[in-house]
């Protein structure tokens, strides 16, 4: 359902039908419906509390991008938020300190690591070592910038729709968080915004027209 006091912005069907089937229910639920409406609002007030912690905890990320200077370049990033770049930045630390964009990808555990012996040749996962929270942080970046970055979105329906060793869902999204995590290490130690030539290549027209 839609609640603009708490944040809402869209309705969400189940829960508005469940509620209109609680208003409409038999009267022995009536007792239940003070208790109910209680707790209701109870919940609500815990999530308005949490959205509030969450709100002054990036107001704070974005403070301290800024005295670093970084708050410009943290935002060139179509699709990607600030304080997403703000929220990897706190698990890798200063970039400068990794000798090259790899050693980012490797200290987040994203390297991929080779699954085979003798004549055997499995599946190449990642390598999973190194820092999980950047992983994770990295790992949601990636959602905003399949949905409004064209490059991305172009990688990701390449590595996913080869002809020759496609990409699981997952496994492509894996090689896209990787790519991002080098491209803010060049970024930030070069102190250059992001630049979609350099980040791949953009799709063609006939592809924007098909996605």
């Amino acid at each position: 359902m839609n609640c603009p006091s708490g944040g809402g912005q869209r309705i969400h069907t189940p829960i508005l039908t469940a509620l209109i089937a609680a208003a409409v229910a038999e009267p022995a639920a009536a007792d239940a419906r003070p208790g109910t409406l209680e707790r209701a609002r109870y919940a609500l007030g815990d999530y308005q509390r949490a959205a509030a912690d969450c709100d002054d905890v990036a107001t704070r990320m974005l403070e301290v991008l800024t005295e670093l200077h970084l708050a410009t370049l943290a935002d060139s990033i179509p699709g990607i938020t600030a304080v997403s770049v703000a929220a990897i930045l706190a698990e890798t630390g200063d970039p400068t300190r990794f000798t090259s964009a790899r050693a980012v990808v490797k200290h987040a555990g994203l390297c991929p690591r080779e699954n085979s012996s003798g004549n055997y040749t499995g599946t190449t996962r990642i390598s999973g070592r190194g820092r999980p929270r950047l992983r994770l942080a990295a790992w949601r970046a990636v959602f905003g910038a399949l949905a409004h970055n064209e490059v991305y979105a172009h990688r990701y329906r390449h590595l996913t729709t080869r002809a020759d060793n496609p990409l699981t869902d997952n496994q492509a999204r894996i090689a896209i968080a990787a790519a991002l995590l080098r491209q803010l290490h060049t970024m930030i130690t070069t102190t250059t915004g992001w630049n979609p030539a350099l980040a791949g290549p953009a799709p063609s027209t006939t592809e924007r027209t098909a996605a």
